[in-house]
């Protein structure tokens, strides 16, 4: 037994003793003859350096120095390959782990949309009594049939029995535009504690006789959004106010649309807007707030060429493709016609975050700017102004008749308009002229002068355009186009016109 111990000392002694030679031979003896190389160069160094001058000293130093840069520089360049790769795997590392967490976000999303329409499936009709006083069976109506529009199925519930004629207040039985335009600035300044200038009234209800579309464009703070607000409130029927998103890029994010999934028409505030404005007789604001967060002519490209028509009865909007039987009563054949008692209000700021309003959108609508807050002033208490559209749109068509467009003004304008063709290269266009035969003998109506809508046509339509050209070379031509406002018109009018020049002028000499 004492021999088998031995042996196994041996044995270990032995097998440490080959490693460690190993270890030795490997990584330890390649290095034995370093100290003697360093006694070489030391030699080398002591033979030599007592012969040194200056200049060899002064070399020697130098040698040394680039010597030791270069070892540097090599260390460096390794220490800096190494952190550029940890630095690339870490990256992608990190590359890797959000693209899994982007993987889980969108079933994670999935998942949400999926559970979303399964609630828009649910009964919206849930709790309505039928002839027995018994609730009627989810998703149902009283008959039986599925509720493709549930939102436009309580609308049609909420106006089963029709409302009254609208009338008007005893004290506003024969009141004018005029008369309008003066009660609603008081009404805004005494109970809305809002200050509009009576310019500012008659601009808005002359461009609610000229079209549908009206843009009220500014810097934020300015009332743009306050203006339509109060209107609703005025005419005691409140606007709609309709949040335009970043994300609308189609007509389905402001009318909604047909889930197959669920065979339910997802409504948006804006469809119920212009469905429930079919059942009533007064005036209906539907304001798109933030218009320009998105790009108008995308979402808005259909009641652009829509109201287009010269014939109101085709009107129309395409919701669904097949009529079903419990479909709203206001729909016919899948499409609905869209009210002549409804306006569109948008309001743009004009900033980096939003998207530049095009020529397209600008023609086809009136605009407002707003480039200050209101000034308080003081005015008497008024009620509301509950306002039959018939009797608003009656005002407008006897606007028309009663102070139609002069034709010596009309020939000026035309004049202004060739000289704008040769100077600048815009023109005006039928569109324009067409409005501007509206809006002015509604302006007029209102309290304004003919000169005065004159002006804002131009200011607002044509010198608008101005601002896309380089005012900085055409300095002589906007001089010149001032003293042609005033050959035509005569000075001290056109004011607007004139304070926008000098605006494109003091821009130009910036530049």
């Amino acid at each position: 037994m004492n021999a088998y111990f031995q042996y196994l000392k041996d044995m270990i002694i032995a097998f440490f003793s080959n490693l460690g030679h190993w270890f030795n031979d490997r990584f330890a003896r390649p290095w034995a003859r370093v100290p003697g190389e360093f006694d070489d160069y030391r030699s080398i160094f002591s033979m030599y350096s007592g012969q040194f001058d200056f200049a060899g000293w002064f070399f020697y130093v130098l040698f040394w120095i680039l010597a030791i840069g270069l070892v540097g520089a090599i260390l460096y360049g390794i220490g800096y390959l190494i952190y550029r790769y940890v630095k690339f795997y870490k990256k992608q590392a990190d590359t890797d782990k959000l693209l899994h967490q982007i993987e889980q976000l969108n079933f994670e999303l999935y998942q949400a949309l999926t559970e979303k329409d399964r609630i828009l499936g649910l009964s919206f009709t849930k709790g309505i009594a039928g002839p027995e006083g018994e609730e009627e069976e989810e998703g149902k109506t009283p008959e039986g049939g599925e509720i493709r529009f549930p939102r436009l199925a309580q609308i049609d519930q909420q106006y089963a029995t029709p409302l009254p004629p609208t009338r008007l207040p005893e004290d506003a039985t024969d009141i004018t535009l005029s008369g309008i335009c003066e009660r609603f600035r008081n009404f805004a300044c005494s109970q809305m504690h809002l200050y509009y200038t009576i310019e500012q009234c008659r601009v808005f209800f002359a461009a609610m006789g000229t079209g549908k579309i009206i843009i009220l464009e500014g810097i934020s703070g300015t009332g743009k959004t306050s203006l339509p607000y109060c209107l609703g409130r005025f005419f005691r029927k409140n606007a709609v106010i309709c949040s335009v998103q970043p994300s609308w890029h189609d007509r389905s994010e402001l009318l909604g649309y047909y889930n197959d999934f669920t065979h339910r028409f997802t409504e948006t505030v804006f469809l119920s807007a212009i469905y429930e404005a079919t059942f009533r007789d007064d005036i209906n604001l539907v304001v798109l707030d933030e218009m320009n967060l998105a790009r108008i002519e995308y979402y808005f490209a259909e009641f652009l060429s829509i109201m287009e028509m010269p014939n109101v009865n085709e009107w129309k909007i395409t919701l669904i493709a097949a009529a079903a039987e419990n479909d709203p009563r206001h729909l016919r054949d899948g499409t609905l016609l869209i009210p002549q008692n409804i306006w569109f209000v948008g309001t743009a700021n004009n900033d980096d975050s939003t998207f530049t309003i095009t020529d397209k959108v600008y023609d086809r609508a009136m605009s407002m700017f707003f480039d200050n807050k209101g000034i308080p002033f003081e005015a008497p208490y008024t009620e509301a102004l509950p306002l039959p559209y018939n009797y608003l749109n009656n005002l407008f068509l006897q606007a028309k008749a009663d102070h139609p467009v002069s034709e010596t003004t009309l020939g000026k304008f035309k004049e202004l308009d060739s000289f704008v063709i040769d100077h600048f290269k815009l023109a005006f266009g039928n569109r324009i002229m067409k409005q501007i035969n509206d809006f002015v003998p509604c302006f007029i109506a209102c309290g304004g002068t003919e000169l005065g809508a004159f002006d804002y046509v131009f200011k607002s339509k044509i010198l608008k355009k101005f601002e896309v050209l380089n005012v900085a070379f055409l300095r002589d031509e906007l001089l010149a186009l001032d003293h042609e406002l005033n050959r035509l018109f005569g000075k001290g009018e056109f004011k607007m016109s004139h304070a926008k020049i000098k605006d494109f002028l003091k821009q130009s000499s910036a530049d």
